[in-house]
Order: structure tokens, then sequence, then C-alpha cells
């Protein structure tokens, strides 16, 4: 899959930026604040993902502006689409997504159209953040292989919602308990599903960040993943997601009633899941060193990329905010082996910080406008 055009304006510091990316390498090149990391935020958007920075879309539209506007034409082995996203700052937030010039209802179906997968200097908040960090990034890496499971995550944080709201209504005595009976059941038919689809994900993920991490540290380090279910134990996932699995989902929400009316919230379930990872048998998190964490949290990424090229049989999109300059020699020619057949959008401050083989597109970028697009050499090397 391939980016064949880009249009942006009006997204936060952008001004009217048209062009037509490389099919392999394009290098986005400015100073900080320029709007690089703005540019790429704009493309991965229309992916159906909430934003890579965590911003809001009011904050979408630039400082002072009325409107946004973001539009890309995708090519894959079968067709050229296109994918648009504007937005209009008046009484009531107004937001048009529109796939092949249909308008959608929801940016859900995306996840099923454009592919791509974006390397951030934060990303080692995966390793050293909080667990809805990681449970995010495995819930997002999910939808991404299977559309599906974005619903059944969807539905079940507005179950929770519901829920929680409902035990502080019967904590302080307005409605009756037996209330709950009716979510619980819900619940978890959805968080059964998420336990079950999360773990198999983690499976597959795991082999192939050991293998990778085992590439990067030279043979002497082995990086593991390990999915920590709230309610079921490891020899569950060894039987199918049945009535069986689901009752013991709504067991243990029915043990935790007391606690959970005490508290005024759920205090099991998927949304307590942990994803544990461990270098040489040891918390990442707590123990690890930063070139480690750094190390963990791009294998990851790359892991995703691969399982994904695997399942789909094409390659993503990939996107790489200020992550190549960062790295040393080796790191980089480990990434740029793995992404290699892949569309690549790079921002950097200093492209002679990059890797000699990354070649492609240039677009220089200030104040929110591309100022120059040069092509240092083709991306097929000739």
């Amino acid at each position: 899959m391939i980016i064949t055009y880009a249009q942006i304006e009006g997204f936060k510091n952008l001004k009217r930026i048209s062009f037509e990316p490389d099919t392999k390498y394009n290098i986005i090149v400015g100073q900080n604040a320029q709007g690089k990391t703005n540019l790429i935020e704009a493309m991965w958007i229309l992916s159906g993902c909430r934003s890579f920075r965590g911003s809001k879309e009011k904050d979408y539209i630039c400082l002072g502006g009325n409107k946004m506007s973001s539009q890309i034409k995708i090519k894959d082995d079968l067709r050229e689409q296109k994918i648009s996203f504007e937005m209009i700052k008046s009484a009531v937030l107004q937001k048009n997504l529109f796939l092949n010039g249909v308008k959608l209802r929801g940016s859900r179906a995306l996840f099923d159209v454009f592919k791509c997968i974006a390397f951030t200097p934060d990303d080692v908040e995966i390793v050293k953040g909080s667990p809805e960090k990681r449970r995010s990034f495995i819930d997002m890496a999910s939808s991404q292989l299977n559309p599906l499971f974005v619903v059944h995550v969807t539905k079940h944080n507005g179950i929770m919602n519901q829920r929680n709201a409902l035990l502080k209504e019967i904590m302080q005595g307005n409605v009756k308990e037996d209330i709950l009976d009716v979510w619980d059941r819900q619940a978890s038919h959805e968080g059964a599903l998420i336990s079950y689809m999360r773990n198999d994900y983690i499976s597959k993920i795991n082999e192939i960040c050991g293998r990778l991490y085992n590439t990067i540290s030279g043979g002497e380090e082995n990086l593991e993943l390990e999915y920590r279910s709230n309610i079921y134990k490891p020899e569950d996932f060894d039987n199918p997601c049945d009535k069986n699995a689901i009752e013991k989902y709504y067991q243990k929400l029915c043990e935790s009633r007391e606690y959970d009316i005490k508290t005024g919230r759920t205090n099991v379930g998927v949304g307590r899941d942990e994803i544990i990872i461990k270098i040489n048998g040891i918390s990442a998190r707590e123990y690890g060193s930063q070139g480690q964490i750094k190390s963990s949290a791009l294998v990851m990424k790359l892991a995703q990329a691969e399982i994904f090229r695997k399942k789909c049989k094409e390659a993503p999109v990939v996107f790489l905010d200020d992550v190549m300059g960062e790295l040393d020699e080796k790191r980089q020619r480990f990434v740029f082996d793995i992404i290699r057949d892949m569309q690549v959008f790079i921002t950097t401050c200093n492209e002679g910080a990059l890797l000699p083989e990354i070649k492609g597109k240039i677009l220089r970028i200030s104040a929110g406008e591309i100022t120059e697009v040069t092509d240092n050499v083709s991306s097929s090397g000739e």
C-alpha cells in the first residue's frame, strides 16, 4: 500500500500543502515547530485511528482558523481510493469524512482501508508507561488486523461507562443493585472476546519480538511479552471463547460487585489487564535501561509491521517521526532492513543523520509550508 497524493490545509499550523509522495522514502526536513509532525499526523488520522500524539479533534483546526481539511489517495494491489476529512468550527464542531466521495458515519470503516504504522519518541511509554498504554497499543494493533476488534472495544467501553455510572447511583442509594446484572451480562460477552483477541495477538507478536530483539542486542538479550488477564489464567486460553469463558467472566464481575459499589468503579475485567514486558526474565518497565526500553518499544512496533504484512499480504505505510536520527547506525540499519520494501515518511531536522541508503524525495518545510521538494536519488537506487 502507498500514498500517491496528499493535500492538507488548515491542520494546526499547516498552510495549503499538496504533493505526490515518493513510492519509497519521503524525508520531511525542517527545524522544530515548523510542521513536520503535523504533516504526518494529518495523514495518519485518515486511518481511522486517533492521533498518535493524543491530539483532540477540536485542536486539529489551526489557532484562529475556521476550517481544516486533509485528503489522500492510496493505492494497493487492487485499486486507488480517496479518503478525505474536513472539519468546520462553528457553534457545533462539524466533521465530514468521505471515502471515494461517499460520506461515512464514522471512522471505523477506515481501519480496513488505510493501513499505516507510526513510530514516535513517545513509543517508549508502551514499555515504561501505565498498563493502559500497553493495552491501547495491543488493541490498536489487533484492530488493524481485524477491524471487528475495535467494535468490541468500543461497545465494551460504552458498557463500562454505564456500569460505573450505575455503581455511583447504587452507592448513593438511588437505584437497586440488581440493575447491574443486565450490564454485567453484556460486559462479560464483550470482555471475553477482547481477552481472547488480546491473548491471540500477544502470542503472535511475542515470537517476532523475541527474534528481533535478539538480533538488535547481538544475541545477548531476550525479550518476552506476557499477557496477564484480570479474569483468565494462561491455560484458560487453550479452550475456546465459548459460553463457559463468558460465564467465568460474569462470575468474576459478580464476585467484585460489593467492592465495586464501595469504590464506585469496576475493579475487574479487561480494563485491569496488563502486558508484561521482560528482558532476560526481568521487568523492562521496572529495571530496563533507557537503551533497553527504547529498543523494546522499537522492536514491538517493527513486529506490528511484520505481523500486518504477513496477515494482509501487503506492507503498511510507515511514519517515522524524529526516530531515525536518534538511533545509532546499527539500529538505523536494523530498522532499514525491515522497512526497505515499504513506503516510508521520515521527519528529521537533519537529513545528513540518516543512512546513505535512505534515498527518495526530500520535502523541506518551514512555518507550515513546503518550501522545496527535491529528489536526491531515486528510491530504486538507480
